[in-house]
Order: structure tokens, then C-alpha cells, then sequence
């Protein structure tokens, strides 16, 4: 049985370094929602899908900081010069499994929304990925949270592999999504969709990392801290420097997309201060067309009538 890691008394610097993390990366989430919402109206509709999978993640992952810097506060008591945890510090991780349930499959969605795998292709994948990123969540939180508390090494190894198994699914399906959409994107679009699924599929690597700590070691004040920096940073990571990645390409496709004539866009992109496409207004109907069209529907009513 290893001990449960939020259960850890903590030195005075080591509390108040974990709760400057919770309340940063809360505050990056909120920028980044901001910015996400103010500039919805950049992208074309087709990739829009994109831009409100990110505004839910950080949305969501908004709530979850707010709830685990209560849960910092509230559930360690200053005693003496230490924090020693109270009946509430056993939610001082649990919060982030509920977060990961809901935006670990939100961010496979919104890569895929920005690749060119389309249609009946597009829905299938973007199917088995949510649902391969939910259960490889919620295998984990059963052995890290609910299985004997997470006091059982035994539990952690065996659900651990388990989770690792769609984990793996998702290395595989993400990836060969991308190498279909690099020969069909532009140059700067295949290159940040590239380092898109780098920084998520890197930051997906952290998580395991971190999960097997109580393994291999003695779960130590330290490490407890470690956890939540490291969990913090890559949080971050995971949801604003991935989501500015795929509002970039989203951004990139729809300035490729006017420029091609495929889609209007009532007003100029810009990537990085540089104009990649003019502002093309979708087509109107004149008066003159639309009497026509009222004169060729009389006309064929009269000729169906004779």
C-alpha cells in the first residue's frame, strides 16, 4: 500500500508555490478563453468547430482551478510552521480526473477539426478518439483515486496498463491523422499542425509520468508538490499553447480557403500581423435577379399548366 499523496504535511514554501500554480494556470485558462472568444469571427465556419472545442476546454478547465485552489486552501491547516491536511485535502487532485474527463476527448476533437479528414471518416475517428480519451481517464482515476483510495500499488500497476492500452490508440489514430492532412495543407499550415500534435501528444506523456510515481518511490511532500506543478504546467500546455496552435492553422485554412475562392470571409486575415487573404463578401442577390427568378418560376408554371 502506498500513502495517498495529497495526505502529505507541507512546509510553508512548498504550500504556497502549489497555490501560486493553481491560480496561474487558472488565470492563463481565462486569457485564453478571452482571446478564443474575441476572435471566434477569424475562422471560416468550416473550422469553427475548432474554436468552440477550445472555449469549452477552457471553460471547463477554468472551473476545475477555481475549484482546486478552494480545495488548496481549505483542505490543509497551518499548524505551527507546516500544512498539515484536514478530511477535505482529499480533494486536492481529485478535481483535475473530473476536468480531464470532459477536455481530454474536447482536445482530440479540436485537432481533428482543423485536419482534412472529412466526412463519414471524419465522424468515425473523431468517435473512437473522444471515446478512446474518456477511458483512458477514467481507468486511471479508478486506479489513482477510487480503488482502495489509491493506496494500492497493485490496483495503480493494473489500471495504469489499462489506461496506457488508449492511450496508445490515440499515439496511433492522431498521429496518422496528421500525416494524411501535412500533403493537403500549405507549407505554414502542415508545420503548425505538426507542432500542434507534438505539444499534445507530448504533454499526453506527462501525465503517465506522473501517475507512477507512487510505483516506484515514497510519496513525499515534495513529490506532492511536484505533482501539482507538473500537472499545472502541463495543463497549460496541453490547452493554451495547443489551443493557440490549432487557432492558428484553423486561421491558415481559411485565409488558404478565400484565397482559392472556396469560401467568402467578410473581413481580412491576419496570422503574426502579416495579411494572408483580402475580405471577400459572400454574393448577394440584386433586385434584377430576383425578378428573374420570379419570371422563369411564372413562366414554368404557366408552360406545366398548358
Amino acid at each position: 500500500m502506498t500513502p495517498v499523496p495529497e495526505l502529505q504535511d507541507l512546509s510553508l514554501g512548498l504550500y504556497d508555490l502549489v497555490f501560486y500554480a493553481l491560480v496561474v494556470a487558472g488565470f492563463a485558462l481565462f486569457a485564453y478563453f478571452v482571446y478564443t472568444w474575441k476572435t471566434t469571427s477569424e475562422i471560416a465556419p468550416k473550422y469553427r468547430p475548432a474554436v468552440l472545442a477550445g472555449l469549452l476546454i477552457a471553460g471547463v478547465a477554468m472551473l476545475s482551478y477555481a475549484v482546486l485552489a478552494l480545495k488548496w486552501d481549505t483542505g490543509y491547516d497551518l499548524v505551527g510552521d507546516v500544512y498539515r491536511p484536514n478530511a477535505e485535502a482529499r480533494f486536492a487532485l481529485a478535481p483535475r480526473y473530473i476536468d480531464w474527463t470532459v477536455t481530454v476527448p474536447l482536445l482530440t476533437a479540436e485537432f481533428l477539426a482543423v485536419t482534412t479528414v472529412v466526412g463519414a471518416k471524419a465522424r468515425s475517428l473523431r468517435f473512437t478518439t473522444m471515446a478512446a480519451a474518456f477511458l483512458m481517464i477514467i481507468t486511471g482515476y479508478f486506479g489513482s483515486q477510487v480503488l482502495s483510495q489509491g493506496r494500492s500499488t497493485t490496483a495503480l500497476v493494473v489500471w495504469g496498463i489499462i489506461s496506457t492500452l488508449f492511450y496508445a490508440y490515440l499515439y496511433v489514430a492522431l498521429i496518422g491523422a496528421l500525416r494524411s492532412s501535412m500533403p493537403e495543407l500549405t507549407p505554414a499550415a502542415a508545420v503548425s499542425l505538426r507542432n500542434a500534435a507534438i505539444v499534445l501528444l507530448g504533454t499526453f506523456g506527462v501525465y503517465p509520468l506522473v501517475y507512477a510515481i507512487p510505483v516506484f518511490f515514497d510519496t513525499t511532500p515534495a513529490w506532492l508538490a511536484g505533482i501539482q506543478l507538473t500537472y499545472s504546467a502541463a495543463d497549460v500546455l496541453a490547452k493554451v499553447g495547443f489551443g493557440v496552435l490549432v487557432h492558428k492553422v484553423a486561421k491558415l485554412r481559411t485565409a488558404a480557403d478565400v484565397e482559392a475562392g472556396l469560401t467568402p470571409h467578410p473581413e481580412p486575415v491576419f496570422v503574426s500581423q502579416v495579411q494572408l487573404a483580402a475580405a471577400v463578401l459572400p454574393p448577394t442577390t440584386g433586385a434584377a435577379a430576383a425578378a428573374e427568378a420570379r419570371e422563369a418560376t411564372a413562366t414554368g408554371r404557366a408552360a406545366r399548366r398548358a
